[in-house]
């Protein structure tokens, strides 16, 4: 039963996060960096609302640790990025972040923590990087978006499983050590054109508003689920997330996909099978360990 509600909870936080581009899209003609405002106020003062509920507003305090400084500035720097790439018309560029994500997360382990690849997780890295070549040659330029938005939401993962602080109170702290800056940014620094809150609609407003729940409830999904689930069944479900915002990049908003970019896709997608093959294999084999244990 709960692993069940975990697969719910799991699926409707990563489909969120998937469809998530189309009320970007609304939130036109507030700038990608308003908008990041907006997020991190409304963010801030929707966690503080859900503590209080919960009556955990006393552990907010002891969940304040210098890491989850350096994890709000590399969250930011990903939300911004990606309200830009949703902006801009770059769905798909974004979608290509996250799907490069694992593959980064694996770099990291090896590079950072020291951690020794097995030959096929070797295979993934060596195709993701033909699949990064043949991408720079179809975009002409290196897909900054989609490598920032990799490295900065690595990285984060990175930070967040070192610090043990449950996922409400962190992104409350780390939403209210950016809104202050947020705040001093719209009232002192923000032209006309910045601040589309006042000088927007009624509904423009409310939309700014709601970037509060639009960014928590996912996150309260994915902890839920987090709980109740594997790692490996949360890895293999979050392939969720680039694959909607791939198809909403190519249907909805009508972004060109040539042929070779496709190519570097497929070798991109090629990459994450290899990877997702040996985890589950790993996976088989310590449980049959396990049991032989046993």
């Amino acid at each position: 039963m709960e692993s069940r509600r975990g697969l719910g909870y799991a699926m409707a936080a990563y489909a969120w996060w998937g469809l998530v581009p189309l009320y970007f899209t609304a939130l036109k003609p507030a700038e990608p960096l308003e908008v990041l405002v907006h997020r991190c106020v409304w963010t801030a003062v929707f966690g503080v609302l859900m503590l209080a509920a919960l009556r955990r507003l006393r552990g907010l305090r002891a969940a304040v640790k210098p890491k989850l400084v350096l994890a709000a500035v590399v969250i930011a720097i990903n939300w911004l990025v990606y309200v830009y790439g949703v902006h801009t018309n770059q769905v798909v560029e974004t979608s290509l972040g996250y799907f490069l994500n694992p593959l980064l997360t694996v770099i990291l382990g090896v590079t950072l923590l020291r951690e020794r690849l097995r030959g096929l997780q070797w295979v993934a890295v060596g195709i993701g990087a033909a699949a990064g070549v043949i991408l720079t040659v179809a975009y002409g330029r290196l897909p900054w978006i989609a490598i920032t938005l990799a490295v900065a939401f690595g990285t984060y993962g990175l930070i967040k499983k070192s610090v043990t602080v449950p996922a409400t109170e962190g992104v409350t702290v780390e939403t209210l050590v950016l809104a202050p800056v947020a705040l001093v940014y719209t009232l002192f620094f923000a032209g006309p054109d910045g601040n589309t809150f006042v000088s927007g609609s009624a509904w423009h407003t409310v939309l700014l508003v709601l970037a509060g729940p639009i960014t928590g409830i996912p996150l309260l999904l994915y902890a839920g689920a987090a709980q109740r689930l594997p790692l490996t069944m949360m890895g293999l479900l979050q392939y969720i997330t680039p694959v909607l915002q791939f198809a909403l990049g190519v249907t909805v908003f009508g972004e060109d996909m040539p042929p070779v970019r496709l190519l570097g896709f497929g070798l991109v997608w090629l990459a994450l099978a290899v990877l997702t093959f040996d985890g589950l294999r790993q996976r088989r084999q310590a449980a049959a360990l396990a049991v032989t244990g046993q």
